[in-house]
């Protein structure tokens, strides 16, 4: 248990909490090789070039360096959104034990791959097709996992606490609560930076006013990876269809994840009534090196470690 009771209470009452050094060193370091085996070599020859973008260009090169899990990588990149101590808290957070992670991509910036300013936006807008729920099990929480330091000059993420933002824009929190609706110049005036060093994470809600900035300290590149947790069965909230990525390296995770890990990616959990002989069988077949020893158990009525 990495996360404590007062940190949750104030992402319930903000919308956003750092949670400090979440991660240890020896955790970050196969995530942070598996970043630089993936983006190292994207660094741009021509700080200046972003200079010249327009805004359509500048907003795709924003996003050109993300990836959705699985990733091309270390095992342990693949398998930091459903850490242990990760997905205890996204079940404190939403008062469930059963929850779900429905989007997990990897993110690398470069100073002048592009300017990284954002307007004030919440982030609902593609997270559900209809608005951030009352109910603690409605709710979502995002965690951004900073692979590497993130100040101010490496573009770190700047949002306004709900109880401070509410006042400006009123409680219907607008998808774009920035130039479009002409509230940019206030939230930024109380603006919070998300700074933190290595290992920490910035938990938040897809209802709360959040923007990105630029980096602007020379020849530095920051890293994150970004988990999302549901509470099983809330089908207004969705991302990732995993089976869509069939192609990609899936046997990183599945060979190493755990249990509880695949249960977190909607994988049946052992004793399940979808689980019998055959779909067992057929399960092992199409993952030949993942371990099903529990499942197996679990079918004959075995105790499960």
């Amino acid at each position: 248990m990495r996360h404590t009771t007062e940190q949750l209470d104030i992402w319930r009452r903000d919308g956003g909490v750092i949670l400090d050094s979440f991660f240890t060193a020896d955790e970050l370091a196969p995530c942070v090789d598996g970043m630089e085996q993936m983006y190292g070599h994207l660094r741009p020859d021509d700080p200046a070039a972003h200079e010249n973008f327009d805004a359509k260009t500048r907003y795709a090169a924003q996003f050109a360096n993300t990836t959705d899990l699985p990733f091309h990588a270390t095992p342990e990149l693949n398998l930091i959104g459903l850490h242990p101590a990760l997905v205890a808290c996204a079940r404190a957070a939403l008062g469930t034990d059963d929850v779900r992670m429905y989007q997990c991509h990897t993110w690398a910036k470069f100073t002048g791959q592009t300017d990284f300013d954002q307007p004030f936006h919440c982030d609902y807008k593609n997270h559900t097709l209809t608005v951030p729920g009352e109910d603690e099990v409605d709710r979502t929480i995002n965690f951004m996992i900073y692979l590497t330091d993130v100040t101010d000059e490496h573009g770190a993420i700047h949002y306004v606490p709900v109880p401070e933002s509410d006042p400006i824009t009123g409680p219907m929190r607008p998808q774009f609560a920035g130039e479009a609706a002409g509230y940019e110049a206030q939230l930024r005036a109380i603006e919070r930076s998300g700074a933190a060093p290595a290992g920490s994470v910035f938990a938040y809600g897809i209802d709360v006013f959040h923007r990105g900035t630029n980096l602007t300290l020379p020849d530095a590149h920051r890293f994150t990876v970004t988990a999302s947790y549901k509470a099983a069965g809330n089908d207004q909230i969705g991302w990732s269809a995993w089976p869509r990525f069939f192609r990609e390296p899936w046997h990183l995770v599945m060979d190493n994840a755990s249990v509880e890990q695949r249960t977190c990616l909607g994988i049946p959990a052992p004793g399940d009534p979808f689980w019998t002989e055959l779909t067992l069988a057929r399960t092992r077949d199409r993952w030949p090196n993942s371990d099903w020893s529990a499942y197996d158990k679990a079918l004959l009525n075995q105790p499960v470690d």
